[in-house]
């Protein structure tokens, strides 16, 4: 039996959401930054799905989310370090392991 939170390859599902400061609008609008953040991301296949999160329409994006594959938290948070959005000074994270109830195939009560 694989533990809840563990793919059957023994990866641990792992969320990470970040905390903007208003200033980590600028380094977003540096089209540089922006393309190696990008690059980055689509090198990093344990990255399964990220992007900005914004209260309202329209609105600066506050933060951002992500779900990452991984075997620990330290690799998540290597990963977090090596990403060309982080800075330390604008970008505050948290990491929370996570379940996955399998949705296919599962016996439904």
């Amino acid at each position: 039996m694989i533990p809840t939170g563990t793919t059957t390859s023994g990866l641990t599902h792992w969320t990470v959401t970040f905390q903007d400061a208003p200033e980590m609008a600028r380094i977003r609008a540096d089209r540089l930054r922006r393309d190696a953040h990008i690059a980055f991301v689509r090198a990093h296949p344990e990255l399964q799905i990220g992007g900005a999160l914004a209260m309202r329409p329209e609105q600066d994006f506050p933060g951002a989310i992500w779900n990452v594959e991984a075997k620990t938290r330290g690799d998540v948070e290597r990963l977090i370090l090596r990403d060309p959005y982080y800075v330390a000074s604008l970008r505050r994270y948290q990491i929370t392991r996570w379940g996955r109830l399998p949705v296919r195939d599962a016996p439904v009560a």
